[in-house]
């Protein structure tokens, strides 16, 4: 979990202990305006505190269980455009590559090269560069040869 899932986190349970202990004084203010001995408002009190408890607690669990999934897909969709990101740079500092049209499409570490070359040395280059950077799983080569004019 990286800085900011962990801050959301903790701003969201920050929240719901607020929204808990807001609930706690009006239940607490509401039974010290009934009429009766102190110890049946305390008990109102003590019940109310707790399934406000309960219910805050739940709350918090069902929080931290969407930040998971969030953080998870968030994760794989930073990894796969930093990986594009990478493979374009190698292909860019490659003499010879840098004047050719490649796209690059990264899905779960899996690279997808498309556009035209101007051979299959080239070709075959690009595909070597992709599949060399951390993080590619897989490289589809769906570069087509076309003669340059």
């Amino acid at each position: 979990m990286n800085d900011f899932e962990k801050e959301t986190k903790m701003k969201a349970l920050k929240n719901l202990k607020l929204i808990g202990i807001s609930i706690l004084l009006v239940a607490g203010l509401s039974a010290c305006d009934k009429p009766g001995p102190a110890e049946t408002a305390g008990k109102k009190i003590d019940q109310t505190a707790d399934a406000a408890g309960r219910k805050i607690e739940q709350a918090a669990d069902k929080v931290g269980e969407k930040l998971g999934e969030q953080s998870v897909k968030t994760g794989a969709a930073i990894d796969d455009a930093e990986i594009t990101a990478k493979v374009k740079a190698a292909i860019f500092a490659e003499p010879g590559l840098k004047s050719l049209q490649i796209s690059v499409d990264t899905v779960k570490g899996v690279v997808t090269l498309s556009g035209s070359v101007d051979s299959e040395p080239s070709s075959d280059r690009v595909k070597l560069l992709a599949g060399a950077v951390a993080g590619v799983t897989r490289v589809d080569n769906k570069l087509v040869q076309k003669s340059f004019k």
